[in-house]
Parts: C-alpha cells; structure tokens; sequence
C-alpha cells in the first residue's frame, strides 16, 4: 500500500512551499513578494475565505477547475466570487 493520505499531503505541500520560495528567491531585487503558505483540510471555499479573513487579504487568487464542465472557472472559484467579499483571480 502507498503512503497515507495526511503523508501525502504533507509532500506536496512541501514540494510547493518549495516552489513557492524558489520563485520569490528569482524575483528578489526586482519585485517585492511576500508569501505565506497555509494548508486546511475540508471544503476548500471555507479555508480559502478564513485564510482571507485572518489574513485581512486585499484578493485572492485560485486556479482554474481542471474537471470537465469547470474549466474556466471551477465551483470554488464561483462560490468566491459569488460571496463578494474581495476581488477574485482565477489563473490558468
């Protein structure tokens, strides 16, 4: 059997966090990128909207769905943008 779900979770978001400060550490000198890193468990719409929240973030940015059906903008997204509360981005 593969390695347990939380593991798993726990590789990829280093493996992004990894990403995340590889790319911050290229734009240094020229842009000003301040990042943090937040993993939640659940509906991902409500982590999204706390982290926003505890974050008093100006926007936020999300994703594109990759599902059929939502490939320009996913549930997640819709629901963000439906709820008003700041400006949403979806990205490729």
């Amino acid at each position: 059997m593969g390695a347990p779900v939380a593991d798993t979770t726990v590789e990829i978001a280093e493996g992004i966090v990894a990403e995340i400060r590889d790319s911050a550490e290229r734009l240094k000198g020229v842009f000003v990128v301040r990042r943090r890193f937040h993993t939640f468990r659940g509906d991902p719409y409500a982590g999204l909207v706390s982290a926003a929240e505890d974050l008093t973030a100006d926007a936020v940015v999300v994703g594109a769905c990759e599902r059929a059906g939502h490939r320009i903008v996913g549930p997640v997204a819709v629901r963000l943008v439906k709820a008003g509360r700041r400006p949403v981005t979806v990205v490729p």
